[in-house]
């Protein structure tokens, strides 16, 4: 557990605060958030129930931990992207790769960030919206761009990106160990069908 939590959220201090956000990550994906008790989590950590809310005032709170550094982490991946490659179609097919390859390989982490966002509270829930705004306006600037220079050709932009991180999002759903591919082999498909998706030559 702790090379895999370390691995996860290497900026999450201390290391128990990352062993109990990756108790309440398989705690959650076995159970569902809301028949997930406090109990649960610390005795999946090795831990007193107390021990959680010296890090963790609430359930609520571990959820939005997980969700906002997810969401932070996807964010980076895709502005990473953008950042170091020109051009809009490699930047897309680069982009996909990346994107669905993270989902794949974090796929439990992944599936409680995107699958339990109603169980947030608002206030909590509006941060982790906000985050979602930015990583789909990044994915609409580069097909935005993609159709300009004629490399593209959607009808919406809008639906087109909504569409491209739909795709990555749902690998988180139902990939597996067992999965035949590779993360890194499923990203280089993906990328290759939203390019063709996106009707780039």
């Amino acid at each position: 557990m702790t090379t895999l939590s370390a691995d996860l959220w290497p900026d999450v201090q201390p290391e128990t605060a990352r062993r109990l956000m990756l108790a309440g990550v398989e705690s959650f994906a076995e159970r569902g958030y809301h028949a997930t008790t406090t109990r649960d989590i610390a005795g999946a950590a090795g831990m007193s129930p107390a021990a959680l809310y010296v890090h963790f005032p609430s359930k609520a709170a571990l959820l939005f931990a997980i969700s906002r550094n997810g969401h932070e982490q996807t964010l980076a991946l895709v502005e990473d992207v953008i950042g170091r490659v020109t051009g809009p179609v490699e930047r897309m097919r680069l982009l996909v790769e990346d994107f669905v390859a993270w989902h794949a390989r974090r796929h439990t982490v992944a599936r409680v960030v995107q699958y339990e966002l109603n169980a947030l509270p608002e206030k909590e829930y509006q941060v982790v919206a906000q985050l979602r705004r930015k990583i789909e306006q990044r994915v609409r600037e580069v097909i935005a761009d993609g159709v300009e220079s004629g490399a593209f050709t959607v009808g919406d932009v809008g639906i087109a990106a909504r569409a491209v991180l739909s795709l990555g999002v749902d690998v988180a759903r139902w990939y597996s160990e067992r999965t035949r591919q590779t993360p890194t082999e499923l990203g280089k498909e993906y990328g290759e069908l939203v390019l063709r998706m996106l009707g780039a030559g």
